[in-house]
């Protein structure tokens, strides 16, 4: 069962792709799908449905939808990620570093909402890569 803030963000990012006239499942010129390597769709599907916040472990980071490996930048010591969405670096508050789980392809993880006015630069969950 999804947590309120997925149902919230389902229920908001949905009917996005009909306005803006993306493609609903979003399948890339490589293959790629939502932004992972098809060769690690299931990989990435299996690691995110697991995959609870940090800061309080009874809510889900939602799903691969909303979670998506990414870029990062250490900017006066802080982690800030890159949001797909519109390429910005958001800072990763320390509550939301997973600490207790390794990621499935040693790169950097994000879980957030795409940009809006009610969900401004919310983080869901983050796992640092072992390779930055």
């Amino acid at each position: 069962m999804l947590n309120r803030a997925c149902k919230l963000l389902l229920m908001i990012a949905l009917p996005l792709p009909l306005m803006t006239g993306a493609k609903a499942d979003e399948v890339g010129q490589d293959g790629s799908h939502r932004h992972h390597p098809l060769q690690d769709q299931l990989l990435h599907e299996k690691f995110y449905s697991s995959w609870h916040m940090p800061d309080n472990p009874v809510l889900s980071c939602c799903n691969s939808a909303d979670c998506y490996p990414t870029e990062i930048r250490y900017i006066d010591g802080k982690i800030h990620a890159r949001r797909r969405e519109d390429g910005k670096y958001i800072l990763i508050p320390s509550q939301k570093v997973e600490r207790n789980r390794d990621n499935p392809d040693g790169r950097n993880h994000l879980c957030a909402p795409p940009p809006s006015a009610s969900l401004v630069d919310t983080v869901y969950c983050f796992a640092l890569g072992g390779a930055t």
